[in-house]
This record gives structure tokens, C-alpha cells and sequence, in this order.
């Protein structure tokens, strides 16, 4: 039986007072995905909670409308890099990436599911205008030809860092030159974790970052790893199409239009990513101009961006049901016939809570309730399986293995919002 005492415990124990960090030593500030996901967590229970968990967030919202993957609220020694290798001049220290846009999605539903409806209403209405900046932020900056599909500048950005999708792009970066410590080897281990390679590498992108001054137009010129990472194209249709929902409720019509107008620009678009050979959508090379043919779980996100049509939304069924039959514990977050596969190492095997719960939304849309319920089973056994807390950042799809941090918020989040159910 899933533990939901220990999962509330979990969060309550990584509340810094406004904001809730992913784990206590690993990750000690905010960040922007996990937070949205947390915060549906709270909201199971805490609904004041999870409307200031929203409110921290866009809190550290550039004047520009980017909602930065990290804001460093206090000063840590756990973690680097930090704001000084940064170096935005942002309100809060923050890092200069967003993530995958999971914002408007998680206060949309929020704001369905609240008790206290005319609170949960004033907390919408104040947090809509950054909402459709933060979005605006993303078809402006980050699809400057209007192509429909978004860039993304760096691997921390797609959420799925080390992914084998990234190593091909990610080959050509240059590594920096300069010393430096990392510090989550002291929490796990080494083997679970990126390379020094992949390190130096994320770093240079940092620098690349700093030294053209966070231009979005520089920076298109200048980043050696840009890539439409169809996760974030995914997440960020879905999401829009929440916000598209808010704008109306709450008499936005003319952002709501132009949002509609995005939303079709990617539709017509994303077809250029599907691979018929691989039964899904893949993320494409914008600086080689080719696809990035490695099958993983973000190759399965457009079932959630609602992107899909149905003849290729059958042939990515099948291809899921394959990989269910291949893993004890779904979903290893590549394919496990994949020469990359490794179950233990970040983004290259393991399982992960949190994209399960997008899978399986999206296969129950089109109509594969079975398959998302074997997915929703396979993610409590994971829980189940973990030795002492259940609540691991990711799992083996060998053994069931809680692997990264421990008490970690985004799984016990998920918990609580979806295998609560």
C-alpha cells in the first residue's frame, strides 16, 4: 500500500517556508518543474500551501517573462553551480533556462479541484498575467522564426538532462577549462549520476549563457546545442492549452487568441518529428538539421500535448506496450533495447514518477485506459518496492531500486495527486 502520511511527511520536511526544495542536500533551492508538481501535491491537502508554492515561484520571474529553472532563494554550499556562475542580475539569484512549462497546466487544475473557489480565484487572477508573459516568453524568445516548435538551449533545460537524445548535440560543446567542484557527488553516487564530460560540458552552455548577455537573439546565433526537445513542445502545448482555458474564464480573449494561434502554428508543425521506423516522435538537431533518434520516454510526451493523431497515437501504443512487457517496473525513461540503456543512471534508464503520470494522462485521451492503468500500477509498485522511503527521485526498472535523493517531493507529489485516485 502506497504510504500518503509519509508522502505529506516528505513535503512538509523540504518546506524551506514558501517554497519546497525537490530534497534537502542534493537540491536545496526551487525549481521551476518540480515546484508546479509539487505544488499539485500540496494541494491534495494544503491548499493555501500550494498557492504560495505558485506564488514563490513566479516571485523570481524575469521582467522578460522567463521563469528560471532554478531560483536560489538562500545561500548553500550543497550545490553548484550556483548564482555566481550564473551571474544573472535577476530580483532572486536564479539560474538564465527555464524547464518544461508545467505552470499553467498544474494552477489550472488547482483551481478545478479547489474547495475554497472564490480564494482559488483571486490567487488565479493575480498569477494569469505572469502566466501568459512566462508563455509568451517561450513562442517569442525561443521559436524566433515561428516555426511552432520551440528551442531549447541546454540540456538542464529539456528537465531530462543527461538524456542519450543529447549525445550527439551535446558532443560538439566544447568542455571549460577552468576547475571546479561538483557537489552532488557527495550525495550519490557517482554512477547514477552525469560525467565530468557531460559536466564540462553543461557548463560551457552556462558561460555561452553569461557571455552573450541572455539575448535571445545572440544567443540563437551562438548556443552549439540547440535542439527542439519534444518534451518541452509537448508540455508546453498541453499547458497552453490550459491557459488558453484561464484566459477565457478570466476575459483574456485577445491573449487567448493568440495563444490558439500558437497552438495551431506547432500542430501543423510537429509532424516534421514524427518517425514512423520508430513509432514516435523524436527531438530533432536544429544545428545539424537532423532527428535525434534515440526512443525515450519524452519521444512519448506529444500523447500528452494532446499532438498526436490517431493512427500515430496507436502506433506509439504499441511501441509502450513492447516496453511494458520489456520492463519489470515501467517506464525505464529510454528504451531498454537501447545501447545507452543503464537502469541506474539519471536520465538513461531509470523511472521516473512524474513523466509516467503525463504517459499514462495521455494514452487514457486517446483511449488506452488499459495501458495508462498498467502504467499507474507498475508506478506504485515502484513505491512499494523502494527499501525504507518510498520516495526516491527515480527508480530501477530492473529491480524497483529508489536511486538519486531520497525523500525526494516530486514522486511523493505524484502520490498524492495521481495514485491517490
Amino acid at each position: 500500500m502506497i504510504d500518503l502520511d509519509a508522502a505529506r511527511a516528505v513535503l512538509r520536511t523540504n518546506d524551506l517556508g514558501g517554497y519546497t526544495v525537490p530534497t534537502r542536500t542534493l537540491y536545496p533551492f526551487q525549481w521551476n518543474w518540480d515546484s508546479a508538481i509539487i505544488a499539485l501535491g500540496w494541494h491534495c491537502f494544503d491548499e493555501q500551501r500550494a498557492w504560495q508554492e505558485a506564488r514563490t515561484m513566479f516571485g523570481g520571474q524575469w521582467s522578460n517573462g522567463l521563469l528560471p529553472h532554478i531560483l536560489f532563494h538562500h545561500e548553500s554550499d550543497s550545490y553548484f553551480p550556483g548564482p555566481d556562475i550564473w551571474g544573472a542580475k535577476s530580483r532572486v539569484p536564479s539560474s538564465s533556462i527555464s524547464q518544461p512549462p508545467v505552470w499553467a497546466l498544474a494552477i489550472a487544475r488547482m483551481l478545478r479541484r479547489s474547495a475554497a473557489a472564490a480564494a482559488a480565484r483571486d490567487e488565479v487572477r493575480a498569477l494569469l498575467p505572469q502566466l501568459v508573459d512566462y508563455h509568451r516568453w517561450w513562442y517569442r524568445d525561443r521559436d524566433r522564426h515561428d516555426s511552432g516548435l520551440v528551442d531549447c538551449y541546454h540540456p538542464w533545460e529539456s528537465g531530462m538532462d543527461n538524456s542519450p537524445a543529447w549525445d550527439e548535440p551535446l558532443a560538439r560543446v566544447p568542455g571549460v577549462e577552468w576547475e571546479y567542484q561538483r557537489r552532488d557527488l557527495g550525495h550519490v553516487d557517482q554512477a547514477q549520476r552525469p560525467t565530468w564530460q557531460e559536466y564540462d560540458r553543461y557548463l560551457h552552455l552556462v558561460e555561452v549563457q553569461r557571455k552573450n548577455k541572455f539575448d535571445p537573439s545572440r544567443l540563437a546565433a551562438a548556443s552549439p546545442f540547440r535542439v527542439i526537445d519534444i518534451g518541452i513542445v509537448s508540455i508546453l502545448s498541453r499547458a497552453t492549452s490550459e491557459l488558453i482555458a484561464l484566459c477565457r474564464q478570466f476575459g483574456l480573449e485577445e491573449e487567448a487568441e493568440s495563444f490558439q494561434a500558437e497552438i495551431a502554428r506547432t500542430e501543423r508543425a510537429v509532424g516534421r518529428c514524427w518517425s514512423g521506423e520508430h513509432r514516435c516522435f523524436l527531438s530533432w538537431d536544429q544545428i545539424s538539421n537532423e532527428p535525434l533518434a534515440e526512443i525515450t520516454t519524452a519521444t512519448l510526451l506529444p500523447l500528452f500535448g494532446r499532438l498526436a493523431n490517431d493512427k500515430q497515437a496507436g502506433q506509439m501504443a504499441s511501441l509502450i506496450e513492447e516496453w511494458l512487457a520489456a520492463n519489470r517496473f515501467p517506464l525505464s525513461s529510454i528504451h531498454p533495447e537501447s545501447p545507452r540503456y543503464d537502469p541506474e543512471c539519471y536520465w538513461r534508464g531509470p523511472v521516473w514518477l512524474h513523466i509516467n503520470w503525463m504517459v499514462a494522462d495521455g494514452l487514457r485521451a486517446y483511449g488506452y485506459s488499459q495501458l495508462a492503468e498498467r502504467i499507474k500500477e507498475g508506478t506504485r509498485k515502484c513505491i512499494e518496492a523502494a527499501a525504507g522511503s518510498g520516495y526516491f527521485e527515480y527508480y530501477s526498472p530492473e529491480t524497483g531500486q529508489g536511486c538519486g535523493g531520497g525523500d525526494f517531493s516530486w514522486p511523493a507529489a505524484v502520490a498524492l495527486l495521481w495514485l491517490n485516485e
